[in-house]
């Protein structure tokens, strides 16, 4: 089964992206997707703002950000990105957002 769009946008140096696509990775594997994963630098702020970019990393399913209520918030920002979940703080979108963004985007 082939799989849907995945955008992982972040800035030079953060540390966090490649832990998302490690999540990202693992999840496609256990739902048996095959997603397109593109790794987008955001080199400036104003890169930041054209992109709606609300931290490093954002991660992206088919153009929607996986973050619950993320679609609402309007600080783009070229900064590390803090993703406050029921598991609490990390620097990374929380696994089960991602799954549920997943398997949403693969019908």
């Amino acid at each position: 089964m082939s799989g849907p769009c995945v955008e992982i946008l972040y800035f030079e140096g953060c540390p966090n992206h490649e832990r998302a696509l490690e999540v990202i990775e693992q999840l496609a594997g256990e739902l048996r997707l095959q997603p397109a994963i593109e790794l987008v630098e955001v080199p400036d702020a104003d890169t930041a703002a054209r992109l709606r970019f609300l931290g490093s990393p954002t991660v992206r399913v088919d153009g929607r950000d996986v973050e619950p209520g993320a679609e609402e918030r309007t600080e783009f920002v070229l900064a590390c990105r803090v993703y406050w979940s029921e598991h609490g703080i990390a620097g990374q979108p929380d696994e089960d957002w991602i799954r549920a963004a997943l398997v949403e985007a693969a019908g």
